[in-house]
């Protein structure tokens, strides 16, 4: 074994990253002009007698708490990429082009409520939702206009979706084929993560089971077609927006990681060549030490897991990336300004943690969508964390700290211990479900409640405390007195609903009937064959012109709804 230290690894490392270029020509100085290093822990003989640092490491080396990269930010800073989407794809495209030309580095499209289930503007069930949450996506046509102007081979794009995770990305994929692009360079994530939908958000479409198939396909399809490109970004935001505990987010988001992993190995795929392509995202809730311990602990949890329990070799297949959002659930309608400041120390953490990038929280989101003035200052606030805050001088500032390590530990400790129940519930390591035995309790789990019930407990409790006065809220149940005023906050006008709706009908009676009916027939055909792959032949719908909702109703017809079971 080497007698060569952490430190002296790390050292080659970091100089290698600079001679490749991939350290920025930048001022990494204190405000003061003090010199800063790249990186601080124990010199050699410090660390050969510190116990911990097996489990803390150094920066871009296993087990990865300290982040993945040697430069860490003095590499590249986090992407800033802002969530966005209101009315119609041309007024969300105006908002796209303000955010990039504002300095956003990537795009995050907030769907409304009918494309999230699935469902046309003009379906019955619309009525009163298009565009109020999100964009309407009805047709590749909208996907066109959602993207004009805009280089979707150079500029990476999210895309928060789950239920119809893959006919969206569908229609994403063919809108870059009419604009130019080779779908080959496209780059960013489509959520994709229906595990957290049974879990916490409720829109699913199907039961679980076509579902996993989509997925298996997607994850078959991107890891040969479009490698860049992440076709799951596993969420634990909204577990931890629905009441969980930053343990729970955790443990639930990479149990739900580990299903997808069993699912790509039950496809035959190779796991260093699909693990790259899971992504994360989590919650930047408002305990600052607490959620920068727990996006430590995520990259050594998964690390591990990947290496020892599933055979991954390569650093990319080990690496933890995630995205990160201000938790929306920490605003209050309650003077609404001090939003500004939660979501600025929300950031810091994420900050501190190494996010991959981040979306800062506008303070209006609690009342309404932000308005262009709020989603300016949500910006801002990223752009002076990184600008003038110095957190990106230095690659995991707080990593050695006793608080911060204890904390990390116990957090690990504890979704350790729920991985454990998980696998347990769907029967032990022996479990005879075709994917795997975390899928196995994970489906346990979703049928009998438990995860449900979990999180209900959790927000429970804390609700619970904040009544009594146990944690304070200020402006809520502290310091309640307040000069503020009114906001003005955006409204979606119904027009827009009117207009999309127009606009569907027109589509559809300009559309060629033949291709469309072909496409539409072959796509219910792959659907009744269980091992057909579904990519192709929805990618043909779309550029037949099929909607989403024609497109997923076929699939509802062949498959069947999800009814979550009735619970007392």
């Amino acid at each position: 074994m080497s007698s060569e230290s952490g430190r002296e690894r790390w050292q080659r490392a970091y100089q290698a990253a600079e001679a490749r270029g991939q350290v920025r020509d930048a001022d990494f100085t204190t405000l003061s002009g003090m010199e800063v290093d790249p990186v601080y822990g124990p010199d050699a003989d410090a660390e050969a007698a510190d116990e911990r640092m097996e489990r803390i490491g150094w920066p871009g080396e296993f087990p990865y708490a300290r982040g993945l990269y040697p430069s860490g930010y003095r590499g590249r800073p986090w992407t800033i990429r802002q969530f966005a989407g209101f009315g119609n794809a041309q007024q969300t495209n105006e908002r796209y082009q303000m955010i990039l030309a504002a300095g956003g580095g990537g795009l995050s499209v907030a769907f409304d409520m009918p494309t999230l289930m699935g469902r046309d503007s003009d379906d019955p069930r619309s009525l009163g939702e298009v565009g109020h949450c999100g964009v309407a996506i009805d047709s590749v046509a909208d996907m066109e206009q959602l993207f004009a102007g805009i280089d979707l081979g150079s500029v990476s794009t999210s895309m928060t979706i789950s239920g119809p995770a893959i006919p969206i990305f569908c229609m994403y994929v063919v809108a870059a084929e009419r604009a130019g692009v080779d779908h080959r360079l496209l780059n960013g994530t489509c959520q994709t993560d229906i595990y957290k939908e049974y879990i916490a958000q409720k829109e699913w479409l199907f039961p679980p089971e076509p579902h996993l198939r989509l997925i298996g396909d997607l994850m078959a399809y991107c890891t040969e077609q479009i490698p860049a490109y992440k076709p799951l970004s596993v969420s634990g935001y909204h577990i931890r927006e629905a009441g969980s505990t930053a343990a729970q987010e955790l443990a639930f988001t990479l149990a739900d990681g580990f299903g997808y992993v069993e699912l790509g190995l039950s496809r035959g795929l190779d796991v260093d060549a699909f693990a790259p392509g899971l992504s994360f995202f989590f919650d930047a809730h408002i305990d600052f030490f607490e959620e920068i311990a727990k996006f430590r602990a995520a990259r050594r949890i998964w690390a591990r897991w990947l290496r020892d329990r599933y055979g991954a070799t390569t650093a990319k297949a080990m690496s933890l990336r995630f995205h990160t959002q201000t938790a929306g659930v920490s605003l209050t309608a309650q003077q609404p300004y001090n939003n500004v400041v939660r979501t600025a120390v929300e950031a810091m953490a994420a900050a501190l943690g190494g996010t991959n990038s981040l979306h800062t929280n506008a303070l209006d989101e609690t009342l309404a969508l932000p308005t262009e003035e709020s989603a300016e200052i949500a910006l801002r606030t990223q752009q002076v964390l990184m600008a003038e805050t110095g957190v990106v001088n230095v690659v995991d500032p707080l990593g050695g700290s006793w608080y911060v390590e204890a904390l990390t530990d116990k957090i690990e400790a504890e979704a350790e211990r729920i991985f454990q129940r998980i696998i347990a519930m769907g029967g032990g390591e022996d479990a005879r479900h075709g994917i795997g035995p975390v899928t196995s309790g994970l489906l346990r789990g979703v049928e009998d409640g438990w995860f449900s019930a979990e999180i209900a407990e959790s927000a429970f409790q804390y609700q619970t405390s904040v009544e009594k006065g146990d944690k304070l809220v200020v402006g809520v149940n502290t310091h309640t007195a307040t000069v503020t005023g009114e906001l003005q906050i955006l409204r979606v006008s119904h027009e827009v609903e009117l207009e999309q709706r127009r606009v569907l009908a027109e589509r559809r009676a300009a559309r060629d009937r033949q291709p469309w009916e072909q496409a539409m027939s072959r796509l219910v055909a792959a659907a009744r064959t269980s091992d057909a792959e579904m990519i192709e032949p929805i990618l043909a719908a779309c550029r037949a012109e099929a909607t989403l909702g024609e497109i997923c109703d076929a699939l509802r017809a062949e498959w069947g709804e999800y009814t979550e079971p009735a619970r007392f």
